[in-house]
């Protein structure tokens, strides 16, 4: 493959591939939002409607993916390594918070991902600031995701 090609093949690809196994985390989470479960609890401060969701995600993980992309291009390893692991930290998350119903459990893997999210960040911009600020939304998300989380375990104990 051509250096061309390759330079917007992976992150066209990674995208993809983020957009595409982040929806089926999400689907995989018995109704998520909409669930009677989640319905009852007690929600934090400034928590959004539950269809915003969705296209809030689908926009960060074309993002992400493009970011984890630019990472491959520039072979980045570390920086692709530590994207891995907070994207498999990411797709755990909707199914041990919904299906499972575990919202201190989620908590845990939503304060690993937001952690790694930012080693990410530091391991990239030296190679790809592109690839840095693109994560930047996403890490902003989780944050404020990690403040709706946290708030969930402490309002509904």
């Amino acid at each position: 493959m051509s250096t061309a090609i390759r330079s917007w093949a992976w992150p066209l690809g990674m995208a993809l591939i983020c957009l595409v196994a982040g929806g089926l985390s999400g689907a995989s989470s018995a109704g998520g939002g909409s669930s009677d479960w989640y319905r009852d609890l007690v929600k934090t401060p400034g928590t959004p409607p539950s269809w915003v969701f969705g296209p809030v995600w689908s926009g960060l993980y074309l993002l992400m993916g493009w970011a984890g992309g630019l990472l491959i291009v520039k072979k980045a390893w570390c920086a692709v390594r530590l994207f891995a692991v907070q994207f498999g930290l990411n797709l755990a998350w909707s199914p041990v918070f919904f299906a499972l119903q575990q919202p201190a459990a989620a908590l845990a893997i939503i304060v690993a991902m937001g952690i790694l999210i930012g080693l990410t960040v530091r391991a990239a911009k030296p190679v790809s600031m592109t690839a840095a600020r693109l994560l930047l939304p996403y890490w902003a998300w989780v944050t404020y995701a990690t403040w709706l989380n946290g708030g969930i375990v402490f309002l509904n104990r």
